[in-house]
């Protein structure tokens, strides 16, 4: 199995690579997101400080799910004008059922991790930190709503919102063949009905909301789409302009600024936060425009700022970052079960410096070394290197 079947987003920057040539700056920022979502899930880990969400008024949820929709996009595009609509949408459906089978083995793998931990330590508070006690208290009804995805414990949650979105794919791969507006008109109704009258699936238990909530994060799924749409037929939908370049550094600084006193608020009261008790807490499950906007903005930055062909992507560690992305399934779900075992050396190890720094570097060395492996495996025993690029003018 070659390494595009291993991931759907590796997939499809694979295919990206006809004519154009591959897009390593996508599975770079792909592999960063994957370590950062590992930091991010150990609660009160002091490295935390130094991911993206410190620094922007999103994190890396927004980052994976907009390389997703723009990679989605870019090759299934391409697997459509070549295969027509009905075999390009049974590739992604096909792409939909290995990402559920993955969710639901990855459900069996946590709750493994979490029931082994409650009885070896003797420590029932984990069911209820990682939210499967409705699980273990009521397995045969609950494991009905894992099925349906509605039952979502402590970080099994983006993987169901993915399939949701994969699942509707098509349609939104066909408004894009049809025209821009025909995709973003109803995207962005959608999103505004889910942001004021609160629309979302129902979740388990007791109908708490999605983490996610697809009506609302399937817009910026579909603007990530909207662009590899548009680099699979040639065109380009932000031609330079200085002041769009300037809208985004705005937008960006100011969000760095807000979020920025709010970390350092909470290291000590005494500084205030700016727009603090406005804005805090973010919740990210209906996407939030301020988080929509800075990650576009971002997202802007990093097209106009690192070309393509950087020599940055070449550098050693750099490069071992694109090969983790190349393989993002896997590696993410080798970070979820990290992340509840980090979870559990800080309680039980304490939470000293030592600890918290063991526990990040071993959990990142070992999603690198996996994504390594996993390279070496499709490169049929040889890490691929990075390619011979041309420093831009």
């Amino acid at each position: 199995m070659n390494r595009g079947t291993r991931s759907a987003e590796s997939g499809a920057t694979a295919a990206a690579a006809i004519g154009a040539g591959r897009d390593y700056r996508l599975d770079f920022f792909r592999g960063m997101a994957l370590l950062f979502i590992f930091i991010d899930h150990i609660p009160d880990n002091i490295y935390a400080a130094f991911t993206l969400q410190s620094f922007a008024m999103n994190d890396s949820a927004e980052v994976f799910i907009f390389i997703s929709g723009y990679t989605a996009a870019l090759v299934y595009s391409r697997s459509v004008k070549k295969f027509g609509m009905i075999i390009g949408s049974a590739r992604i459906w096909r792409r939909a059922w290995q990402l559920y089978v993955a969710h639901l083995c990855l459900f069996v793998i946590y709750n493994a991790e979490v029931s082994y931990t409650m009885l070896h330590f003797n420590n029932p508070l984990f069911a209820d930190e990682l939210q499967v006690g409705a699980f273990l208290d009521e397995p045969t009804t609950t494991i009905l709503r894992v099925l349906t995805l509605q039952f979502q414990p402590t970080f099994l949650d983006i993987l169901p919102l993915y399939i949701v979105l994969l699942l509707v794919f098509p349609l939104i791969l066909l408004a894009l063949r049809r025209g821009l507006l025909v995709a973003l008109i109803p995207s962005l109704a959608l999103y505004a009905a889910a942001r004021i009258w609160g629309l979302s699936p129902p979740g388990y238990p007791d109908d708490r909301a999605w983490t996610f909530n697809p009506l609302a994060w399937q817009l910026l799924f579909t603007i990530g789409a909207a662009f590899g749409h548009a680099n699979a037929c040639g065109t380009n939908l932000l031609p330079p302009r200085r002041w769009l370049l300037w809208l985004a550094v705005a937008a960006s600084l100011i969000g760095l600024t807000i979020r920025g006193t709010w970390v350092l608020h909470e290291l000590n009261n005494h500084i205030p936060g700016l727009l603090y008790r406005t804005f805090w807490p973010v919740n990210k499950s209906s996407l939030p425009l301020l988080r929509l906007v800075n990650t576009l903005s971002l997202a802007y930055l990093v097209a106009r700022w690192m070309p393509r062909d950087s020599q940055f992507l070449r550098r050693r560690l750099s490069w071992v970052i694109v090969l983790c992305g190349q393989s993002s399934l896997e590696v993410f779900c080798l970070s979820i079960l990290l992340s509840v075992m980090g979870n559990v050396v800080y309680t039980v190890g304490g939470e000293s410096f030592l600890v918290q720094t063991c526990v990040n570097a071993i959990g990142c060395l070992a999603l690198l070394g996996f994504g390594l492996l996993l390279a070496w495996f499709g490169g049929n025993g040889q890490i691929p290197r990075p390619p011979k690029m041309e420093v831009s003018a």
